[in-house]
Parts: structure tokens; C-alpha cells; sequence
């Protein structure tokens, strides 16, 4: 029985020396990459990959960028398009490849982009600036919109625009058919949280909101009642111990498969924190490990759980932990792979 292929796509910052989406074969016997060809574009600093996995999408300088997939993971640019304001920061799209959605991290906008059957990116089909000024405790922070995140509910029939200067998450209604984002709701954060991502348990009916400035996680309920969507805050539950707290950013997650356990790169610290989820989607923290290098952000559960990639983005590096479960806690494996500022990682099956 033939085993199983996988690639990592690594989006870079290419104003130093890297020129564009670095590709990896991982070997997931030991968590070990080796780079096997480099895609060039302008600062492809996020990445996703088609339900499908013929296609991958990137933020550019220039707007967005559609690429092909071939049968060994190589990538061979379709289009680009402008994206109607400043450069984008976030990326998803629908199962069914019609649009993809892109966050502005530096305007406040979320557009949705028309996509081909062929896979390649038509236009602008619908967006919007978010406006106001983030209510706070702090009377000297006074922040604009800053659409961190995208993100589509499990059923696809609303997106979760996260923003971090607004500190709440606006949840657009979908609409395929004629290509528009209608305002349903706004979950809104404790204050001063720092809203930076979302995402959703693997069974669709919990999401889990990191906060960058607070460092903790907002755990809520998910589900439809009478088509609306209701979000229900549970649990608000730290990503590092206190020691650390004062002076730490927490970046980015990733969900293990099969394991249940959230990992957050934590800045500041410089390191790792992970927590366990329980079955009623709940968490409790763990531990947490620094990753032996700078600005910890983007990382990845190697498939089968046994492994972690992590993007240290100011020493240039990927480095690989293997992931103990039984004893709870992380061991680097591998020397690091050397990568001019990484930003965002994909695993894709090939």
C-alpha cells in the first residue's frame, strides 16, 4: 500500500531574501522537511489550499494570486487580481471553489472575490470597510478597524471577519448567488481582548477566538436556530502562565486531528503553549516550551499528531517538535530548516 504524500507550503515575506512560497516534502516518519522548489511572488505572507487541492491561493502585493497544483506539490501561477484596497493579511475560501474571502489587516476591509471554473481569480465580487473606533478601558488606545481574520462558519453559510482594532467579530450571511455579505451579528470580545483568529472544533459546534492582547482563548457554542447563527460564550481560558503574561503576544493556533489539543505560538515569550480540549469543546492549558528562536507565528500539526511546525519568523528558521503526549511535552527534532521570513504554513495531501 502505497503511503500517504504530503507538502508544506511556506508563505514568505520576500522584501530581504526570500522570492516567494517555499515548497516542502515532509516526511512524517520523523517531521522532517526538505525543500523541493520556490513559487515567485511579492510577499505571499498567507496561503490556503482548495477543498480540493488543485488549487492555492495567496496574498501578493499586488492583490491576490491563484496557482496550480501538480501531482508532486509544485505550483504554477494562474492570475492575479487587486482586491479594491490595501494588501490583504487572510485568506479562505468555499468548499465548492466559487470565492474566495480576503481580511485586511491595514484598511479594515473584507472583500469576496469571484473565482473561475478553472480555478482562476475574476474579480471583485462584493466589499466592505469596516468603521468605528474600539471602545477601551485604556483611554490612550484608540484603535481603528484591522480585519485580522476570515474565516467560514462549518456550514458555510456565514464568514467570521475577526477584528483586532475593534476588538469583536462581525458574521457576514453568505450570499453565493449574487456574490454579496450581508451583516448578521457581532460577537464581541472582552475588552481590550485583542481579537487576532478564529477557528472551529473539528465537529463544527464550538470556535475558539484567540486574543492576542489578553492572552486567552474565548471559547463559544456555534449553531443555527431558525437559520441564524448564535454564538454562546463558555469559557475564557489563559494560553500562558502569568509569569510570562506581561510582556507576551499569543499569535497564532492550530488543532490537532486526532489528539484534541489547540497549540499558540506565543510572541514575546518566544515559545509554544498548548491546551487539551475536552468533550464538551472546553479547554485546559497544558504546558508550554520555547521554540529555540524569535517571533514564533504561523505553525502546523503534522499529520497523525506526532509532530509540530512551528515558524520562528525573525531568526528565519522552521522548527520541528515532537509531540509527547503521554509525559506532556514537546522535544525539538531535526536541525531547523533555514527560511528567510516565514509567515504561514499549509499542509497539504497530495
Amino acid at each position: 500500500m502505497a503511503k500517504e504524500k504530503y507538502v508544506a507550503y511556506v508563505g514568505t515575506y520576500t522584501h530581504e531574501n526570500s522570492i516567494g512560497i517555499h515548497v516542502y516534502d515532509i516526511d512524517l516518519s520523523n517531521g522532517r522537511f526538505t525543500e523541493r522548489s520556490v513559487a515567485p511572488i511579492n510577499n505571499p505572507s498567507y496561503l490556503c489550499v482548495s477543498h480540493d487541492g488543485s488549487k492555492l491561493y495567496s496574498i501578493e502585493d499586488e492583490g491576490v494570486c491563484a496557482f496550480d497544483i501538480d501531482e508532486n506539490g509544485d505550483l504554477t501561477k494562474i492570475n492575479s487580481k487587486w482586491i479594491g484596497g490595501m494588501r490583504g493579511c487572510y485568506l479562505d475560501i468555499d468548499s465548492k471553489r466559487r470565492y474566495l474571502f480576503v481580511g485586511g489587516y491595514h484598511d479594515g476591509r473584507v472583500t469576496m472575490m469571484k473565482l473561475n471554473e478553472d480555478g482562476s481569480i475574476d474579480g471583485i465580487a462584493d466589499g466592505i470597510f469596516h468603521q468605528g473606533l474600539a471602545i477601551s478601558a485604556n483611554d490612550r488606545r484608540f484603535d481603528h478597524p484591522k480585519v485580522s481574520c476570515v474565516q467560514l462558519t462549518p456550514d458555510e453559510r456565514y464568514l467570521c471577519a475577526v477584528d483586532y482594532g475593534l476588538n469583536q467579530v462581525k458574521v457576514y450571511k453568505v450570499d453565493y448567488v449574487h456574490g454579496k455579505l450581508h451583516l448578521e451579528d457581532i460577537v464581541r470580545c472582552e475588552l481590550d481582548a485583542g481579537p487576532r483568529s478564529i477557528r472551529f472544533s473539528n465537529d463544527g459546534k464550538i470556535c475558539y477566538i484567540l486574543a492576542e492582547l489578553a492572552n486567552v482563548i474565548e471559547v463559544y457554542t456555534y449553531k443555527l436556530d431558525d437559520n441564524e447563527p448564535v454564538f454562546e460564550r463558555i469559557q475564557i481560558v489563559p494560553t500562558i502562565t502569568k509569569e510570562e503574561e506581561s510582556y507576551s503576544a499569543s499569535a497564532c493556533m492550530a488543532i490537532s486531528r486526532e489528539k484534541n489539543y489547540i497549540f499558540v505560538s506565543i510572541d514575546g515569550y518566544n515559545g509554544v503553549s498548548w491546551l487539551s480540549i475536552n468533550e464538551d469543546g472546553t479547554l485546559k492549558y497544558e504546558n508550554e516550551t520555547q521554540t529555540s528562536g524569535d517571533f514564533p507565528k504561523s505553525l502546523a500539526v503534522l499529520p497523525g499528531d506526532d509532530f509540530l511546525g512551528v515558524l520562528n519568523h525573525d531568526t528565519n528558521q522552521i522548527t520541528t517538535f515532537a509531540i509527547n503526549h503521554d509525559e506532556n511535552f514537546l522535544l525539538m527534532k531535526n536541525p531547523p530548516v533555514n527560511v528567510d521570513k516565514p509567515n504561514c504554513i499549509r499542509i497539504h495531501k497530495l
